[in-house]
């Protein structure tokens, strides 16, 4: 998702809408402070957004809990950082990181969340801008959380960044046992990072192999926003697939010893 096309960002985050069984199913498993975040009247407006973004789902599947740390990276509108502040409580923490050479192409999105965090509903939101190159928390997090944005860090804007040197840094920043969430477009199978700066996807398979070389095990996958009728070699912002591409969505964990 490149930030010179800001104006399509929370159209791209919405896929197709769950079946009615599948959305039972996860409800089921939604523990109470999701279901009460989710439902919090500060986000009335994300709310009609929050069956096709899946974000119970999303939430129970990245295990965010009350009083943890939690990094929101690259947060585009807030719409994740909403929820995180008002899961994790008064008792934690949210850090909205922007790389340096994404914030400069973001217009004011970083400035709105700042704006956001001065509301006293708000007041565990922290904003923070940083050199792309140089990702950092100003203490250990418990989850690094980024949507849409993994196949950014390789382009010429972002500085054409080794991912491999950015997980590192995640690895770095989490606590043990801490947890790195990753969501993003599917390229082809075999692509790799071809697409990354042109269909803005990535093969989830070098996300994977990426991730795990700098130390983390993976932990999980979630299907909640596949979608079997995208076909991959289409740009995300194409009108035909716009807002119901198919993601992917990994868990990698950082050992505990």
């Amino acid at each position: 998702m490149r930030p010179t096309l800001l104006a399509a960002m929370l159209v791209l985050a919405l896929p197709l809408a769950a079946s009615a069984g599948g959305a039972s199913r996860h409800a089921a498993n939604t523990p109470d402070y999701v279901r009460s975040a989710v439902a919090d009247p500060a986000r009335k407006l994300d709310a009609a957004n929050d069956e096709r973004r899946q974000i119970a789902a999303l939430m129970t599947f990245a295990e965010v809990r009350p009083g943890q740390k939690v990094v929101d990276l690259i947060p585009g509108s807030g719409y994740f950082s909403r929820v995180f502040s008002a899961i994790v409580g008064p008792g934690g923490k949210v850090f909205g990181i922007w790389p340096d050479a994404y914030d400069k192409e973001s217009g004011s999105d970083s400035a709105n969340l700042r704006k956001l965090a001065s509301d006293p509903h708000y007041a565990n939101i922290t904003v923070l801008v940083q050199p792309a190159a140089q990702f950092s928390t100003p203490e250990p997090v418990d989850l690094v959380f980024t949507s849409q944005n993994y196949h950014d860090y390789p382009d010429k804007f972002m500085g054409s960044l080794d991912p491999v040197a950015f997980d590192k840094q995640v690895f770095a920043a989490l606590k043990p046992g801490g947890l790195f969430v990753v969501v993003d477009h599917v390229a082809p199978a075999g692509s790799g990072m071809r697409d990354t700066d042109t269909l803005h996807r990535i093969d989830p398979a070098i996300v994977k192999q990426q991730v795990e070389s700098a130390g983390f095990v993976f932990d999980g996958e979630s299907n909640v926003l596949r979608n079997p009728k995208d076909p991959h070699d289409i740009k995300v912002f194409d009108k035909s697939i716009r807002g119901h591409t198919d993601q992917f969505v990994y868990r990698f964990r950082k050992p505990k010893g």
